[in-house]
């Protein structure tokens, strides 16, 4: 992520709502920028409504949502410093040759840009997400790095490039604003937010979606899920090779020709990656000492797992600690 100042990044947004939006995504975008105002005893953030028409719009569940302009309206960029476009199921029929236009003219003003859910779709269809680096949901990333091969697609909840402001959905566009408001007003007031949506861990945008293996394999591999599954709920006492094996039915040898032909490792690579995968997920969300992380993850002594980590991550546990906000 490219850093960030409180100068170049947004403070006035415009949510552009795509017919069958989701709303959940459009609240945990706006409702941290409202409650940052109402720590901060300042309207400090500001944002307005807009659909293609000016008219009310259905989000995916069948809510009709009021807007608070079009996008023809001649004030509808009046004052903002990025036009956010909200997607969400069908994105590719809710969308219109208009409304990809006026994108444009809104990138060719200066306007910054950004997505939440399946609107990064939207911008990448318009052609102004090529050379950039962003995210959309886990659904969408295998048709997306299809369609559109010039654009950097990876699988962090959210990513900042440059102008460009995407989050991948569900309720991680909490976690882009709360990156903001920690930039502009500072970790106490992130801090605050996140306290009253009983939000117990601010995550950062090089925190990776979890991408299920049924979606990422559907049936070619019904045994490798099952395995995949059992290394992921059986983290503190590791099952070995050749139990795992007899539990999903193969041999030892043909267990690991299936992980090598579907993941390209060993299993006891990725074990050991679903391993350090939730140390560090312990080591940024609770208090627990290295030695208590490194036993709760089958490490056998607290310096294999920091020789470990270090040789996965590039740094030590202790440095990934520091490293995370308060």
């Amino acid at each position: 992520m490219n850093s960030s100042t409180t100068t170049d990044l947004p403070t006035r947004f415009g949510f552009l709502l795509v017919n069958d939006f989701t709303l959940i995504s459009l609240s945990s975008a706006i409702e941290p920028l409202r409650m940052a105002n109402r720590i901060y005893r300042k309207d400090y953030y500001k944002w307005i409504t807009l659909s293609e028409t000016g008219e009310a719009i259905s989000a995916s569940d069948g809510l009709r949502i009021n807007v608070d302009r079009g996008i023809e309206d001649a004030e509808a960029l009046q004052g903002l410093d990025a036009i956010i476009v909200c997607g969400g199921r069908r994105i590719e029929r809710n969308i219109s040759r208009p409304l990809l236009m006026w994108l444009k003219s809104v990138n060719k003003k200066g306007v910054g840009l950004g997505a939440i859910c399946t609107g990064s779709y939207v911008l990448a269809e318009a052609g102004l997400l090529d050379g950039f680096r962003c995210s959309i949901h886990w659904e969408n990333i295998g048709s997306l790095l299809d369609l559109f091969p010039n654009i950097a697609l990876n699988r962090n909840i959210f990513t900042i490039d440059g102008n460009r402001y995407t989050s991948s959905g569900g309720t991680t566009p909490v976690d882009m604003m709360l990156h903001f408001i920690t930039v502009q007003l500072g970790t106490d007031i992130a801090a605050g937010v996140a306290e009253q949506f009983i939000y117990e861990r601010i995550r950062q945008s090089d925190d990776e979606q979890r991408v299920p293996l049924r979606h990422a394999w559907g049936h070619q591999s019904a045994k490798l899920i099952v395995a995949a599954d059992l290394m992921d709920t059986n983290v503190k006492e590791p099952i070995s090779q050749e139990d795992l094996a007899a539990y999903v039915g193969l041999s030892r040898r043909q267990l690991q020709r299936l992980f090598r032909r579907y993941l390209s490792c060993t299993p006891s690579r990725y074990y050991l990656q679903v391993r350090l995968q939730r140390a560090r997920q312990l080591l940024r969300q609770t208090s627990m000492s290295l030695v208590e992380i490194s036993a709760s993850t089958g490490f056998v002594s607290s310096s294999h797992f920091s020789k470990s980590y270090k040789e996965y991550y590039g740094h030590s546990p202790s440095i990934e600690r520091r490293e995370v906000p308060v």
